[in-house]
């Protein structure tokens, strides 16, 4: 078998588990964050969690651009800046902003998550940088780049606030969640997850390719039914939690 058509038929069922993925989360929500509980396995504090899980990605990426030809080529040098851009951060930065050194974060997702993100890394840079046909120059003014560029980065700079405010609210040592207010807080539980999944719809039309399409479904699969659980949780726990926000849409969910 090509690694071509390998690469064909694991979009595919890269797709597929999305979709069950999507419908099993709407029963069993990730033991992390506010939902860790035990019955998991063992445990790690969210910092290091968080860096075992997402380094993977970030290292896979890097390591399928350097092997590929395409290194100097405008296109693809902008998009591997849009993907380190995400992923130096949640890799190597945000772990070190958190607060809370309790472990919050089970053993089991930590390699599912890291796991996901190698598959979904090879996905990617595989593709754009030795797999697919290459893009022109002039695919920077494609609409669909233009477009995808602006959603990419809107979403980034929205996820990035909405991760501040919620570390914010957390005194050095506290463990006590506490109600997000300001920013993207003003309309949805989790503009923290809706920033991620602007970011990566933004990609899907900026690529213009089923590997990235596959990661934006992933991403809604995942953290669609999460958002939702969230408000939820929200709600149960504070009384005094505002009516008016809704899940994950502004108005809408």
């Amino acid at each position: 078998m090509s690694e071509s058509t390998f690469y064909h038929w694991f979009v595919i069922a890269w797709m597929v588990v999305a979709a069950v993925t999507f419908v099993a989360l709407l029963f069993v929500t990730a033991p992390y964050g506010r939902f860790t509980r035990s019955g998991w396995g063992p445990r790690l504090n969210a910092r290091w969690g968080w860096v075992l899980m997402e380094t993977p990605v970030l290292v896979t990426f890097v390591v399928l651009y350097a092997l590929g030809h395409r290194k100097s080529h405008p296109v693809y040098l902008a998009l591997f800046l849009f993907w380190i851009a995400h992923y130096f951060h949640r890799s190597l930065i945000y772990p070190f902003q958190l607060r809370s050194s309790r472990p919050s974060i089970t053993v089991s997702v930590i390699a599912a998550g890291a796991a996901f993100n190698v598959g979904n890394g090879y996905l990617n840079g595989r593709y754009l940088f030795t797999l697919g046909p290459e893009l022109p120059v002039s695919w920077l003014v494609d609409p669909r780049f233009i477009v995808g560029a602006i959603l990419f980065w809107c979403g980034y700079a929205l996820n990035r606030h909405s991760d501040r405010v919620l570390i914010n609210l957390r005194e050095p040592g506290e463990t006590d969640y506490k109600i997000p207010h300001g920013g993207g807080y003003r309309y949805v539980s989790c503009p923290n997850y809706l920033g991620e999944i602007m970011e990566w719809g933004g990609w899907a039309l900026a690529c213009w390719n089923l590997g990235a399409l596959a990661f934006f479904v992933w991403t809604l699969a995942n953290l669609g039914p999460r958002a939702i659980k969230t408000h939820r949780w929200y709600q149960d726990h504070f009384p005094d939690y505002p009516r008016e926000r809704k899940a994950l849409l502004p108005f809408l969910v």
